[in-house]
Formats: C-alpha cells, structure tokens, sequence
C-alpha cells in the first residue's frame, strides 16, 4: 500500500456493510469499470488515509472508493473521517455517495428494504470533527437532492417498487454496540425512520469541503423493541446476499451523476462569521 500524489476526481464512494461482503468493485466484472489503482495510502494532516482504490469510468472519469467509511483497527472514527475527508478534498471531490446498513423503527419496513434519506439527527458523541474553523456551515437539505434523484433512478431498476423507500430521517448514534430498547424509543419519537453509524461526521465534512453528499442504505433489521427479536444469522444472510445487488446498483448510478449541479449544495457552505481572521472580531 504505497503512498501516491492524490489523483484529481469528481465523484466518491465511500462503501459500507452492503458491499463489505465481496471483494468491489472486482467481484461484479463490470466491463465499464476499471480498476486504476489499488488500496494506495495516501498522506494528510490528520494522518495517514485508510487505503483507497481508484476507478477509472467508461468516458475516462476518476472515482475514489473507500472501505467501511474509513474505520480501521487503532483509528478514532474522528480521525478516520478526518483522513479520509482530507483526501476527498485535495482530489477535488464533487459528489460524494454512501452506502451502509440500517436498522429501522417501523414494523412495516422489511429487512432488505432499502432507504434513500433526506434528513438527519445526530446523535453522536463526535463534535468538533472538521478540517478547518473556516466555514459556517448550513445544514438545511443535508443530503442532497440531485444524487438522490439519481440513486433512486439507479435503484428502481434494481429493486422492486415495494423495497423502495425515497425520503425519511436517519438517526446517527456512536456504537459500535447497537441501541438499546429505550434508545429507539425515544428517536422514534424525535422522528427518526432508520438507525445506524456513518452518516454524521460525514455529512458535514462533505458539506465542508463543497461536496454534494448522499446515501442508499439497506435495512438489515428492525430496531430494539421493534417486532421480533432480529438474529445475527439475519443480518449475515442479508449482508452476503445482496452484497452484488447493492455493488452494482452503485455502479450503476456513477453515469447518472457526471455534470449534475442543479441543486444548490455548495451555497450551504459560508466563510465563518466569528474568528480571529474574521474582520470585526474580538
């Protein structure tokens, strides 16, 4: 895993559980994907960057991937992102898509289902994880609304009608236990539709860097309290058997997003308001 000069790339794919169970993109032998380097390292400030691969497209366009959000054996998650993040940035990332499991507070929504969110709540212990004090950022359409249009055009061609679930609020706790009873109870209330780990720090970080950020994540299991009790062999079933599916349906949308900039995102980004660079401040 050597270091390398951080190659110019529009688009990102940061991958999660849904696709940690084959080897992506190889294992799909995509005759429009290449692979154009392979678990390189790259140097930051925050340290050195989880190893990442590079996709070369069909018309010649750059794609980063990333495994499992970054996380790795002895790294913070803060940190991690932080690296990772790092390296979106220099690259010049412009759309950034996640994926990753869920688990859900509605009875009705089946394992395997899978969810396109448009909102958030964070729930998580991990402040203060940026890049840099130079930007207010507003959070009012965190995710945003041309890739999702895109990934759920992506996914109706892969999954049926009835799996489809376009809009709803992802709660982000810490684990990496998962929630207790309790704990779903009460982000039910707050409005919560999904639960799961990764989508905070990184949708502010993307926002950070001027990115559009969304996801598509599959449900793996209902939440605590939640109908039956969910089984690991559940989970795992669920993990292995749709790794292909969800691999190729990110594939997939990478066409759809070349030269979308409709949406507004980046001018969710100010310069800071406060700060000893700032004129006017104390």
């Amino acid at each position: 895993m050597p270091h390398r000069e951080i190659p110019r790339a529009s688009t990102a794919l940061i991958g999660g559980s849904g696709t940690h169970a084959i080897d992506f993109p190889e294992a799909l032998q995509r005759a429009d994907v290449e692979i154009h380097a392979k678990e390189v390292v790259y140097s930051t400030p925050f340290g050195d960057s989880p190893p990442m691969n590079t996709l070369r497209l069909g018309n010649g366009e750059l794609v980063l991937t990333c495994r499992m959000h970054g996380w790795r054996s002895g790294t913070t998650r803060k940190e991690a992102s932080q690296q990772l993040f790092s390296v979106l940035r220099e690259a010049g990332v412009e759309k950034i898509i996640a994926e990753g499991g869920v688990g859900t507070v509605h009875a009705d929504w089946a394992p395997g289902s899978v969810i396109i969110p448009d909102d958030y709540l964070d729930w998580t212990a991990r402040r203060d994880t940026a890049l840099s004090d130079d930007y207010l950022l507003i959070m009012r359409d965190p995710l945003c609304k041309d890739l999702r249009g895109a990934l759920a055009e992506a996914a109706a061609s892969r999954l049926p009608d009835a799996a489809l679930i376009t809009g709803g609020v992802y709660a982000v706790t810490d684990g990496r236990h998962f929630e207790s009873r309790a704990e779903v109870r009460a982000l039910a209330a707050m409005g919560a539709d999904v639960i799961g780990q990764s989508l905070a720090p990184e949708v502010y970080l993307a926002r950070e860097i001027g990115a559009c950020y969304a996801g598509i994540h599959q449900v793996v299991n209902r939440a605590e309290g939640v109908g039956q009790d969910w089984s690991h062999r559940e989970l795992r079933s669920i993990f292995h058997e749709r790794a292909s599916l969800m691999g190729n349906l990110l594939l997939d949308l990478l066409p759809l997003v070349s030269g979308r900039e409709t949406c507004g995102c980046r001018g969710l980004r100010k310069k800071t308001l406060i700060g000893p660079d700032v004129p006017g401040a104390p």
